[in-house]
């Protein structure tokens, strides 16, 4: 089992910026996957940001130049700084993981967060 407990966003205006925190129970070095997703209402969960096994970090072509994702190992913790923010980038926030068990791979997601973006 792994919890992930986010914290951060909320309310700013477009072209602001906001942080996000994800801080894990486990070594995070130690985890297959980690990544951010985000939801609107009416749709599914979309990428924003990942991390796989190889260390690159994917982004969403819609975010790409104005989001950064990192972690601090010490801390169990990943982090999605947000820069220029735009309306469109409005959503519940969720933090996400693959822990590898042998041959099997399990999901775990955090409660999400609101970030609200005004025009």
């Amino acid at each position: 089992q792994v919890q992930l407990v986010e914290s951060g966003g909320g309310l700013v205006q477009a072209g602001g910026s906001l942080g996000l925190s994800c801080q894990a129970d486990v070594t995070i070095s130690e985890l297959k996957v980690m990544g951010w997703y985000r939801q609107t209402a009416g749709d599914e969960r979309q990428l924003v940001a990942v991390i796989l096994g190889d260390g690159i970090i994917r982004y969403a072509d819609s975010v790409k130049g104005r989001f950064t994702m990192s972690g601090d190992n010490a801390k169990n913790t990943m982090f999605l700084q947000m820069n220029n923010l735009k309306p469109e980038d409005t959503g519940v926030y969720y933090c996400y993981a693959v822990q590898k068990h042998g041959s099997r791979n399990d999901d775990y997601w955090g409660q999400g967060t609101q970030v609200t973006v005004s025009s």
